[in-house]
């Protein structure tokens, strides 16, 4: 009985000389290929070997806030704990959706839609502002900081046209991350939100949307997910994981 040489061996010998290459049974390739793709490496009996043929990565987690763009519980939520994990955490690691809309209440007169918000008729506009500025930036990316900057601010309804955070805004992987009282520099700095974070949008657009029948419809749609939730939402901030 021939003696039993073990595999790290085999796999050593055949990569210092390719010719002597050992193979499986069901392997008719190479050791040098042996890692070249996850069924070659099957094959050959060598895929807990292959580094580079790690597991494909765990979908991302799909996390989606129900809120309102003047409740302090909800504007906590936003600004000192999703945006932090966001730019801390890898892209692919987490997936947001926002739903400005909340506790309102909408009703159709003569085809078009009315809203009543929890904190009054600003609040509705700022639902709508940054309902439209997601429907106009598109990438979450770009609009996130935006929001950001808007609900970090004294007046989420003019912080669009405000003073914002800082020189630049944070980017992922950034470790000191400006949180308290971002939207209040020197008097010397007087940026705009949209400026220092989206500056290619367009803020007329933006406009349009909210005084027009677009952002009355968009916030429509984001009544109608609100009131699909199952269970019901029972307060805001409402978070909803892997939902």
């Amino acid at each position: 009985m021939a003696p039993t040489v073990p595999l790290a061996l085999l796999v050593l010998v055949a990569l210092l000389a390719p010719g002597l290459g050992v193979a499986f049974p069901s392997c008719d390739y190479p050791a040098h290929l042996w890692c070249s793709s996850r069924e070659i490496a099957v094959a050959c009996q060598a895929e807990s070997r292959c580094a580079n043929l790690s597991r494909p990565a765990a979908a991302p987690v799909e996390l989606s806030l129900f809120y309102e763009s003047l409740c302090p519980a909800c504007r906590w939520f936003l600004v000192q704990q999703l945006f932090t994990a966001w730019l801390l955490l890898p892209s692919e690691a987490l997936s947001i959706t926002l739903v400005p809309y909340g506790n309102a209440q909408e009703r159709n007169v003569s085809g078009k839609w009315q809203f009543q918000c929890q904190h009054g008729p600003e609040e509705c506009l700022g639902n709508t502002i940054e309902t439209c500025l997601m429907h106009e930036a598109k990438n979450f990316s770009t609009y996130f900081p935006v929001i950001f900057c808007l609900e970090s601010g004294s007046s989420v309804t003019k912080n669009l046209e405000a003073v914002c955070p800082s020189p630049r805004p944070p980017h992922r992987g950034d470790v000191l991350i400006p949180l308290t009282s971002p939207c209040v520099p020197p008097s010397s700095c007087r940026p705009q939100c949209l400026q220092v974070y989206a500056p290619q949008l367009d803020a007329n657009r933006i406009t349009a949307c909210v005084q027009g029948d677009t952002g009355a419809d968009l916030m429509h749609r984001n009544a109608q997910l609100t009131e699909a939730l199952d269970p019901p939402h029972q307060y805001v901030p409402w978070i909803l994981i892997n939902g």
